[in-house]
């Protein structure tokens, strides 16, 4: 099989990016709006935050310069078709999350005024939907840009932060909501329906 056009990579990487920020940016700007009234973010979460911010440039340094065209490599139909699937899929989930969310939301281990428990929507099924689209994504990148390092790099970073994370985000949660956390535990799975 002959290998997918670098142009198409290209524009399925932008329209990617686009969609991300499309559907981020109002939330962002929502959740700024608000004061915070607990933050359990330390250095570490910082560090790996800082880390995914560099898998989020790392493909626009890839489409705008040459700097990393030397771990280019071909792109075939079947990882592509894979990637483009995971990259739609984790950016409806994203948008959905998102939805559900609504003021709730925040990008760091912190509360913000007014916060409530969300058990609704895709929340009905998976606690952290938002890793799980954010990882999907991650993985229609890696699989859709063919470059070994600006590819791979978001996909790597992101599933640190979520594995360092997301025991401290449930405990966090269990101690402002108490038993209604945990009964919201005891029916839905982390990240994976009906598996964990």
């Amino acid at each position: 099989m002959p290998a997918v056009s670098i142009c198409v990579a290209k524009a399925i990487t932008v329209a990617g990016i686009v969609v991300m920020d499309v559907v981020r940016r109002p939330y962002m700007k929502r959740a700024s709006a608000l004061r915070v009234v607990a933050n359990r973010t330390g250095m570490l979460d910082n560090t790996l935050v800082a880390l995914v911010s560099v898998g989020f440039f790392l493909p626009v340094l890839w489409l705008a310069t040459p700097v990393l065209a030397f771990a280019d490599y071909a792109l075939r139909p079947i990882p592509f078709g894979a990637g483009v699937v995971c990259l739609a899929g984790g950016l409806w989930l994203l948008q959905q999350s998102h939805v559900d969310l609504g003021t709730n939301w925040s990008h760091a281990l912190e509360f913000r005024e007014g916060h409530q428990l969300v058990t609704h929507g895709v929340y009905r099924r998976v606690r952290h939907p938002m890793y799980l689209a954010l990882l999907l994504y991650a993985v229609g990148q890696a699989l859709v840009l063919p470059n070994s390092i600006a590819g791979p790099f978001f996909l790597i970073a992101f599933a640190l932060l979520v594995a360092i994370r997301i025991g401290p985000e449930e405990r966090m949660m269990l101690g402002k909501f108490g038993a209604h956390y945990e009964a919201y535990m005891a029916r839905t799975r982390r990240l994976v329906p009906g598996v964990w």
